[in-house]
């Protein structure tokens, strides 16, 4: 991926700040210390310094099959790492560890802007399946509404989180020219305009605005209208 030197010099990216994922962990836990829950399920978030803890019961979250990862907070790429790195020469020789040492991939990779508190389990259930829109009724996490067709590998997430997701993906597209089907094209024009912005949207993305230096404009211009 070539990263557009026009858009970062129009959004004043300031990633040296950032050098790498396990830094913009650490600051992403600054930004959500007071974020209303997890990203997909609402579940409320309890902080230890770097470790979050979902309270399940809060949002009626059943554990499908990983109690492990379901007690715990895990940082999800909102746009998986493996759509913005697999075509980069680095990906093709051994994937996200080779990546890496790669500063171009580091500079995406740690982008703010992309990351999101899940569940643990649900990070890893989605792996990095596609967005979409199943004909299904799934119960696979209780009350929790997101549903993952693991043959189809496709994601739909609950309405809470359909807004955020597009604006997320308009964004990393425009911002580190990463190519987006037709469908995925379609499917996010319709989830930006049908599900608004949100006060904390709005106040998420001020905050990792003064830390890195750049806005999402596809939530910032709407929050300042």
């Amino acid at each position: 991926m070539i990263i557009n030197k026009n858009n970062i010099k129009k959004n004043n990216i300031k990633k040296n700040n950032i050098k790498n994922f396990q830094q913009a962990k650490i600051l992403a836990i600054k930004i959500h210390k007071n974020a209303p829950g997890t990203f997909y399920c609402g579940c409320k978030i309890i902080w230890h310094n770097k470790k979050g803890i979902p309270n399940l019961s809060s949002c009626g979250y059943k554990i499908r099959k990983n109690k492990n990862r379901a007690t715990r907070i895990e940082w999800e790429h909102v746009m998986p790492a493996w759509q913005f790195g697999h075509q980069k020469k680095c990906w093709k020789k051994g994937g996200r560890k080779k990546c890496i040492k790669d500063r171009n991939y580091r500079n995406i990779e740690s982008d703010l802007h992309n990351l999101q508190p899940s569940i643990g389990e649900v990070n890893a259930d989605r792996s990095n399946f596609i967005y979409g829109e199943l004909n299904s009724d799934i119960k696979q996490y209780g009350k929790c509404n997101i549903k993952i067709d693991f043959k189809k590998k496709i994601v739909e997430p609950p309405k809470i989180s359909r807004g955020p997701i597009a604006r997320t993906y308009l964004y990393m597209s425009e911002i580190y020219n990463i190519k987006l089907s037709k469908q995925e094209k379609i499917l996010f024009k319709k989830w930006n305009i049908n599900f608004p912005v949100t006060k904390w949207e709005c106040k998420r993305e001020s905050l990792i605005f003064k830390i890195q230096g750049n806005h999402n404009n596809y939530i910032y211009k709407k929050c300042n209208k």
